[in-house]
């Protein structure tokens, strides 16, 4: 099982640096007379060293036993450490800037928006501690920035 699971994050590694250093997949499923819909996909990116880093974003978890459909779907968040600050670059497409809302809880970040049926909750762990009242935001065409200056 090991070595079937390695040959899958060997290709998908592969993938990833044919494709420029990144590899992203989604689905959507939905059934409109019952209102449900499914988003679920993967990003694979080289991290230092060569590994490949998969991170999946959606609304679709697994309880242990199976499959479950949320309301709130998980965003794609990447977190780059850029010398004296962190960037944080989520997608949120569907919302405004006043929907968006971060909270830092020592080195968690906690992201949420909601406009509408659109909602996405995301938990990321800092790589650094970050001074969180010199934060600053923008949001453009679906994606967020938010940069955190470390602490001192």
């Amino acid at each position: 099982m090991f070595r079937s699971l390695g040959g899958f994050m060997e290709l998908l590694s592969e993938l990833a640096e044919k494709s420029g250093g990144e590899f992203t997949h989604s689905e959507e499923l939905g059934d409109d007379k019952k209102g449900v819909k499914a988003v679920y996909g993967f990003s694979v990116r080289v991290g230092g060293g060569g590994k490949p880093i998969v991170e999946k974003f959606g609304n679709v978890q697994d309880d242990g036993k199976g499959p479950v459909v949320e309301e709130v779907r998980e965003p794609m968040v990447d977190q780059f450490d850029e010398g004296e600050h962190l960037l944080i670059v989520a997608e949120l497409p569907g919302v405004d800037t006043q929907d968006i809302h971060f909270e830092l809880k020592e080195d968690v970040l906690l992201l949420s928006a909601t406009r509408g049926e659109r909602k996405y909750r995301k938990e990321v762990l800092l790589s650094a501690p970050v001074q969180a009242q010199a934060a600053t935001s923008s949001y453009r065409n679906g994606v967020f920035e938010l940069k955190l200056p470390k602490a001192r």
